[in-house]
């Protein structure tokens, strides 16, 4: 029914923009024209009106005024993601039926319901995140079907959580630290999956200069120093094959840009290297223009190894296997003649548009190609997959299953009629076996890779063609679940393994009411699991799964009970009292991190409130790291650093326990470092290095670990330092000791 006294506020067609909000719109309106095929320009500019008018008056963290950010997430939609104007229209007014006295309804007379859909799917979403339950399951579940619903409206999630990272510096630190954290565990992702890469890399990198700024600038400050070093490498490069492209009239662009700043990051500590040493920091990008087509790309790859040696194990053919989605390109890495490793990708205009828009580009492609639709639909029966199929009892583990799907590398494996099958990196043929289909996963007995009998827990490897041989009955291995990775396979296993554990206590109850009726004993459930706690067990279900196997005696259970009818209530009324106290010790740290949050900050070195604290063991933090703290049960706070893999679980898991926490300006402690050196083997070289640390540094070791091999040694030093600016100097100061090639933080 239409609102008669909404319409009449707003007046969206005889409202006249002020002179700001009309250059706000003139330039909205460029992008969509610049960016998409079709726009409705009117019905744009009424979206732009009610955006504002609906939050006029309402400011953001940062003091401007709210409207700005639903503006600049459509911008996002039209320019990086550009599906269409209604999701630009959406995103305009993504707020208001959230923020403001706009209803759904009035959104279907002014948009249409093909908008409110839209709208009421990302309302649902921001429902769910902005509750203390966004890191359960169920927030995953509701994303996953409104993006069944319509996929828009996670594409403009992904829009409006990317400019919220991209102002995320107005608000608190504690603040920061959340969104990051629940960024990189399920936008971040999200976004690889969707083949959203160049959303994805940003992503990354704002939550990676958030939790971890100091690191953030010492690899962007690198990147800069080089910048113009390698752009005469790269036209150098480029020089001879562009020319002869040209000669051969290819139409192309070519692009050489550095990675982003976290994939650096992450390759600095999976391999122990410092910047300096980690080669591939860019890559040189060739895209055809149209009417090019996969055939040329192969041309150019021909052209580009005429003049440069490839190495055959860093070469990948994405064009006849695309990934699961979609995308499609040459991957080769090169040596020039001067020793340099160069990574070349090599694709169409077309094939690019789909590496930055993943499956955005192909929902555009949907109505007018076939591949693009295959695409499409293929993610959504992935997606409704996930949904159909049964969902672990604990949240960690469906997150953890979800996320794994999510972000793994990918193989390919064939069928013995030839299939095509994708899975991700690790699966076996368990997990193939699930993927063809849940009976054959589940009546799964042998496996044939490549036409010989293999192992069910075996890996399997790009090009394996895999067969199932299956019995008749289900063959299900409790013990499989540490050898699948993917979610259909791990969810089934954990059920199986669950219906066992139930079969078990039921039979435990069974064994413990025989002995109860043949003593003549009665007790209730709720005191039955008094007792379970008395003898360890977190629940009654559990000790009677002990039970069932014959871990405990049925006897030591009766004899406990007896002992607790014989005191009457006391042993009751003590575990009463227990579990007031744990309430409020959980009070307590809840009050503490509330009081955390109002902007005050526990000063290492010093104290807020009477708070206790203590470094955690697994990261030992040093003054200059960033650092957050965790209350503890008990109201004390541990203090990590914030990449810390540690503190990184529980920012997943347990949030609202995050306090912020600031070093001191003079703190007179000293604290735990280690430092990895490598170099040449040499005679006196150990002497050489701890006469440094002892007397050109004046600093005290823990510990020296050493090996040799090959005329090389790599030492791991743990030292006594009063910050991270002098673990740097002992750094630098060991980088010149004779024959030392590499000195880095030890992790």
């Amino acid at each position: 029914m239409e609102n008669t006294g909404i319409i009449e506020k707003y007046n969206l067609d005889g409202y006249k923009l002020e002179k700001a909000q009309r250059q706000d719109l003139r330039q909205l309106l460029k992008i969509c024209r610049d960016n998409m095929d079709t726009v409705d320009e009117v019905l744009v500019t009424k979206a732009f009106k009610l955006c504002y008018l609906s939050h006029k008056g309402l400011k953001r963290a940062s003091g401007e005024p709210y409207y700005y950010h639903p503006v600049e997430v459509a911008k996002i939609v039209a320019q990086e993601i550009n599906i269409d104007d209604i999701s630009v229209i959406a995103a305009l007014l993504h707020d208001t039926v959230e923020d403001t006295d706009v209803t759904l309804e009035d959104i279907n007379f002014w948009f249409g319901e093909e908008v409110g859909v839209i709208i009421d799917g990302v309302t649902k979403i921001a429902g769910v995140f902005k509750s203390r339950d966004s890191k359960q399951a169920e927030a995953f579940m509701k994303l996953l079907l409104s993006m069944a619903e319509d996929i828009r409206v996670i594409l403009i999630k992904f829009a409006d959580r990317l400019h919220n990272m991209r102002t995320i510096q107005h608000l608190r630190r504690e603040k920061q630290i959340q969104i990051a954290s629940e960024t990189m565990t399920l936008y971040a992702p999200l976004a690889h999956r969707f083949g959203l890469f160049g959303i994805k890399n940003e992503l990354e990198d704002l939550c990676f200069k958030t939790i971890d700024p100091t690191s953030f600038k010492f690899i962007a400050r690198k990147l800069r120093e080089k910048r113009e070093a390698r752009e005469v490498f790269i036209d150098e490069f480029m020089m001879p094959i562009g020319r002869q492209l040209r000669d051969q009239e290819f139409n192309f662009e070519i692009k050489g840009r550095p990675k982003h700043i976290y994939s650096i990051y992450r390759k600095m500590q999976r391999q122990q290297k410092p910047f300096e040493e980690i080669y591939d920091l860019f890559a040189v990008r060739i895209i055809l223009e149209d009417p090019h087509t996969k055939e040329d790309c192969w041309r150019v790859y021909s052209i580009i190894t005429d003049w440069y040696t490839p190495i055959p194990e860093r070469f990948r053919d994405f064009i006849s296997v695309p990934k699961a989605n979609g995308y499609q390109s040459l991957h080769t890495t090169v040596i020039t003649n001067r020793g340099k490793k160069v990574e070349v990708q090599i694709r169409t205009r077309r094939m690019d548009s789909i590496a930055e828009k993943g499956l955005a580009a192909h929902w555009k492609y949907k109505e007018g190609e076939q591949t693009g639709s295959e695409t499409l639909d293929k993610f959504v029966s992935w997606v409704r997959d996930v949904l159909d199929n049964p969902r672990p009892d604990s949240t960690a583990d469906f997150v953890k299953d979800f996320q794994l799907n999510l972000y793994q590398h990918e193989i390919y494996v064939f069928t013995p009629q030839g299939e095509l099958k994708t899975l991700p990196h690790g699966a076996t043929p368990i997990d193939f076996a699930f993927e063809i289909h849940s009976e054959i996963g589940e009546r799964a007995m042998a496996s044939k890779v490549n036409g010989k009998m293999a192992p069910l827990r075996q890996k399997l490897r790009n090009g394996d063609q895999v067969e199932i041989i299956t019995g008749n009955k289900i063959n299900l291995n409790p013990d499989w679940i540490d050898d699948v990775v993917t979610h259909k396979a791990k969810s089934r296993i954990r059920q199986f393994i669950k219906q066992k554990q139930r079969l078990v206590a039921e039979k435990g109850r069974e064994i413990w009411q025989k002995r109860a009726d043949r003593g003549k004993i009665e007790i209730s459930d709720q005191e039955l699991t008094k007792i379970a706690k008395k003898l360890k067990f977190e629940t009654t279900q559990g000790m009677f799964y002990e039970l069932g196997i014959g871990s405990i005696d049925v006897n030591a259970v009766f004899k406990e009970v007896k002992k607790f009818k014989s005191m009457g209530r006391l042993e009751g009324e003590q575990s009463e009292s227990a579990t007031k106290t744990e309430e409020e010790i959980q009070e307590h740290y809840i009050n503490t991190a509330r009081s955390f949050g109002d902007g005050n900050a526990l000063v290492l070195d010093g104290e807020l409130g009477n708070v206790r604290y203590t470094y955690a063991n697994c990261c030992n933090p040093i003054p200059g790291d960033n650092v957050i703290g965790f209350i503890s049960r008990n109201g004390d706070v541990k203090v990590h650093r914030t990449l810390c893999n540690n503190a990184q679980h529980l920012l997943k898991t347990e949030s609202e326990r995050i306090v912020d926490v600031q070093w001191a300006k003079n703190i007179g402690n000293k604290f735990l470092g280690a430092v990895r050196v490598i170099g040449e083997d040499r005679v006196g070289m150990i002497n050489d290095i701890t006469d440094i640390l002892s007397k050109s540094m004046s600093t005290n070791m823990k510990s020296i670990n050493v090996t040799s091999d090959e005329g090389m040694f790599e030492g791991i030093i743990t030292l006594y330092v009063d910050g991270l600016d002098h673990l740097f100097k002992i750094m630098k100061r060991l980088e010149k000791v004779e024959g030392v090639k590499t000195v880095i933080r030890y992790e």
